[in-house]
């Protein structure tokens, strides 16, 4: 691990200062706005690679640099794999191979990146699409924008770039707190509450590339403990796949004099043996769910977070009431088989096994959906009844079941 995080070090000094070209981006005007799509709780940009190929990456803040996950579209441009490094995926345990290419021509939007360095995963890693049901081929991290002002608006779908020299500091709505930017990732200090009674300061990476609202890794911080009723079970999805931990709420997040009540929250164990140094003594992460409550404006060089609540600040922290977690294969991402089933849920209660694929909910062809459809229609309030009808194996089985509070 020692090693692999040492071949990490000294990648990200040499694209560091290959990175330089993209703070040329803003040279002749003083902002770009990028529009997104907003699916299943992630940014989605679309991207024109090396002049040919239409693209869709996930405009990330928790990752220091861009990625490509589709090997075979450098294979096709025969672009010259330089070196290769080992990553650690999400679970900061499984070690993962990479390449570094050079001198790519990327199109976001109205932005020109015409040199840009990156990384080619040896195989698509992430595996977005079946676990976010979202194409996706790459994320774009912080080395394109780590010199400049970030704003990202999630109810007009726009992500604004602006340099500091254009940027005037908001007052009106909006709450003012200083971050620590760190290998071009931001970091907020501020304080949780487990319980009424129980205030944790915390150090969490503000992470747009991140499906859930916030994560907790709870070996960092004795105070840290998990809640009474957590349940386990996948956590969320990540570079190397599913995560496993356990789900659960925090009774507040503070932030500044904004707070969010009743958080989902993820928490995580540090596989034995893990290089805290990865980490950069967080204890954790916030991700869209959270985020998107906001107008959120990052101002990297001045190291420094804007917040806004938007219409959703106030709305409840939902959680899936039926205990299955579903993925999305096939090419138009919707065909829909049962990953896991929560034990003692109603999904479990009713039958339904890892493996079933879904062919109907209540009486809709799931053709017709898609995984962000289903989640929310397992989102619904507690009652609604549910009818399923899934393929196993030669027989097709018919379930039913009443959503239930979970967490």
């Amino acid at each position: 691990m020692k090693n692999a995080f040492t071949w990490l070090l000294l990648l990200l000094c040499q694209l560091a200062l290959e990175a330089q070209a993209g703070f040329e981006i803003l040279k002749d005007v003083k902002r770009i706005d990028i529009p997104f799509e907003y699916k299943n709780d992630l940014i989605i940009v679309n991207v024109t690679f090396g002049r040919i190929f239409p693209l869709k990456f996930i405009f990330d803040t928790g990752a220091e640099h861009t990625i490509l996950s589709k090997r075979e579209i450098t294979d096709i441009m025969n672009v010259p794999y330089e070196r290769e490094f080992q990553l650690v995926g999400s679970d900061l345990k499984t070690i993962l191979t990479a390449y570094l290419v050079r001198g790519i021509h990327l199109r976001v939007g109205d932005m020109i990146i015409p040199n840009q360095s990156f990384l080619v995963l040896e195989e698509d890693y992430f595996r977005f699409e079946e676990m976010a049901g979202v194409e996706v081929q790459g994320i774009l991290g912080a080395d394109l924008f780590r010199g400049l002002v970030v704003k990202i608006n999630y109810e007009r779908r726009i992500i604004t770039l602006m340099k500091t020299s254009s940027f005037d500091k908001p007052n009106k709505g909006y709450q003012a707190l200083a971050i620590d930017v760190n290998r071009n990732k931001p970091y907020l200090n501020t304080i949780i509450r487990l319980q009424t009674d129980s205030a944790v300061q915390v150090k969490l990476l503000l992470d747009t590339g991140a499906m859930l609202s916030l994560l907790l890794n709870t070996d960092t911080h004795p105070d840290l403990r998990l809640p009474a009723n957590a349940l386990k079970g996948n956590i969320g999805a990540g570079l190397g796949g599913f995560l496993e931990g356990y789900l659960g709420r925090v009774t507040a997040l503070q932030l500044g004099g904004l707070q969010c009540s009743e958080v989902l929250t993820n928490f995580q164990e540090l596989a034995i043996g893990v290089d805290t140094a990865i980490l950069y003594s967080r204890n954790g992460l916030i991700g869209n769910q959270i985020l998107s409550r906001f107008n959120v404006i990052i101002d990297y060089p001045r190291e420094q977070l804007y917040l806004q609540p938007n219409k959703m600040f106030n709305k409840a922290f939902e959680f899936d009431k039926s205990g299955l977690v579903l993925i999305a294969s096939d090419l138009r991402l919707n065909k829909f088989t049962v990953h896991d089933v929560l034990p003692g849920s109603p999904a479990a209660q009713a039958g339904l096994l890892p493996g079933d694929e879904i062919r109907r909910l209540n009486l809709i062809p799931v053709g017709f959906l898609s995984l962000a459809d289903i989640h929310r229609i397992l989102k619904k309030k507690v009652g609604k009844k549910i009818r399923i009808v899934v393929k196993r194996g030669d027989k097709r089985l018919k379930f039913r079941f009443s959503l239930r509070k979970l967490i």
